[in-house]
């Protein structure tokens, strides 16, 4: 009784009271407003299975955010910095290159303007990337294969533009023996256990 909580992961949020389970919730903490925890509770607990569970990210790693000035892409930039990553990210115009950079992307590719594949060969010097986090889906695969080292791995996690669709699995092989996952964030934090672990990280 008297908590102050939040949550991320149930439907009804367009009311301004509601009856919920306990097991839903999460705390929190002082520092963090309502308005904050409203805020940052789906897409940051995305932003953490990405990071910290899908492909643990360590300092020295280089990756790839698509759609780097969305609500995920910002907090994917802020955090992976913050862990030592080289960002690069994607955006489709110079006002979210200002935001995606502003979050802490190093590099910031105009993918309208730009063969993103080719300009991440070049910032890279033909090292490519550890991992590329891809929230957009049909239009960026599957030249984001083109992107990833030999044994890393591409995470797709939304489609804003279209489901990538069925692919010949091969392509894997050919772009260097590359790890492909599809996670959700209700698999990640499907007991209270995890949910708390993930929000207390998030927090």
């Amino acid at each position: 009784v008297g908590d102050r909580v939040a949550y991320g992961t149930s439907r009804g949020s367009y009311c301004a009271e509601r009856l919920i389970e306990a097991a839903q919730l999460v705390k929190l903490p002082p520092s963090v407003s309502y308005e904050t925890g409203a805020a940052m509770m789906l897409k940051g607990l995305t932003a953490q299975y990405l990071l910290r569970q899908t492909f643990p990210v360590k300092a020295g790693d280089t990756i790839l955010v698509h759609a780097a000035a969305g609500g995920v892409g910002l907090i994917l930039c802020q955090w992976a910095r913050a862990l030592g990553c080289t960002v690069i990210g994607t955006v489709g115009s110079k006002d979210k290159a200002k935001l995606a950079s502003e979050a802490g992307a190093h590099h910031v590719i105009l993918y309208r303007e730009e063969n993103f594949a080719a300009r991440v060969k070049e910032i890279t010097g033909g090292k490519l990337c550890d991992v590329v986090y891809d929230g957009v889906g049909k239009d960026t695969f599957p030249a984001s294969l083109d992107c990833i080292r030999p044994l890393g791995m591409f995470v797709s996690f939304g489609n804003a533009s279209g489901p990538v669709e069925a692919f010949n699995l091969g392509l894997l092989s050919q772009k260097g023996s590359l790890f492909a996952t599809r996670p959700t964030l209700f698999t990640y934090a499907s007991t209270p256990e995890r949910l708390r672990a993930m929000a207390d990280d998030l927090m």
